[in-house]
């Protein structure tokens, strides 16, 4: 496939977001003032993929073992600067005003980190004038033209597997231990600015995590499953208290 793009500063692209970020991205955010989130999903890991299962152990990398119950998980844990509305550094003359410390993801978008998502121009807030053919070519057979983006994609999925051990102390220093099932939605976790920095730049006390996690879901079958898998399912309400996590989920309550 081939499509041609090239940015025309419309500014669609820096609302209403949750932006994935690195560990060091998330805290120069927060220490800015903005708000960071973690969001955390659980897959049921009981035995190793295949080796020719690549989607699968592109998972495993970017994940660490845990338990739920008796249930053997991973966990993925994506760290997200969130906001409504327009970013706080998008100007009114749709300029950043952080460009040149702008995170990894601003930098890639609109091309994709997961090697398993194809561009789609229907899925960007991209305008149609920016995918017109008289744009300079992006990418050709399937294959970003430039060297410098591609470069800059390897550096985000290398640090996506070299942060895993990383995040997993930051859940523990949180007292982060709630995840939803993967595919279904994310548990979203929205601790204090100060204290997400504090616990990132803290000292590593070396040990063992045995952190019990939980699996959220809300929908009963999913839970009647995590039961009888051995797992430690926890239902989601409209009425539980928001201050514990969010809820993100991609299918109705039922």
């Amino acid at each position: 496939m081939n499509l041609h793009f090239d940015c025309t500063q419309c500014g669609k692209c820096c609302h209403d977001l949750k932006l994935p970020l690195t560990i060091d991205e998330a805290m120069a955010w927060a220490g800015r003032g903005g708000q960071v989130q973690l969001l955390c999903e659980a897959i049921p890991w009981i035995e190793q993929p295949a080796a020719d299962d690549r989607q699968a152990l592109y998972k495993a990398e970017r994940s660490f073992p845990a338990s739920s119950g008796s249930l053997s998980i991973r966990v993925v844990v994506i760290l997200v600067a969130a906001f409504s509305g327009a970013c706080p550094y998008l100007g009114a003359d749709k300029r950043c005003g952080i460009y040149f410390e702008r995170p990894a993801v601003c930098r890639i978008y609109p091309a994709e980190i997961n090697p398993f998502v194809q561009i789609a121009p229907e899925n960007k807030a991209c305008p149609p004038e920016a995918w017109s053919e008289d744009q300079p070519l992006f990418l050709l057979d399937d294959t970003l033209v430039d060297a410098d983006l591609r470069a800059l994609i390897d550096v985000a999925r290398k640090a996506a597997v070299t942060e895993v051990e990383a995040r997993q102390r930051l859940c523990l220093a949180l007292g982060i231990n709630v995840a939803s099932l993967a595919n279904e939605g994310f548990v979203i976790h929205t601790p204090d600015p100060a204290l997400f920095l504090s616990a990132s730049s803290g000292p590593h006390v070396p040990g063992e995590d045995g952190t019990a996690w939980h699996i959220a879901s809300n929908r009963r079958d999913t839970l009647g499953m995590l039961e009888a898998a051995g797992a430690s399912g926890l239902g989601v309400a409209a009425t539980d208290d928001p201050t514990a996590f969010e809820y993100l989920g991609f299918f109705p309550a039922s």
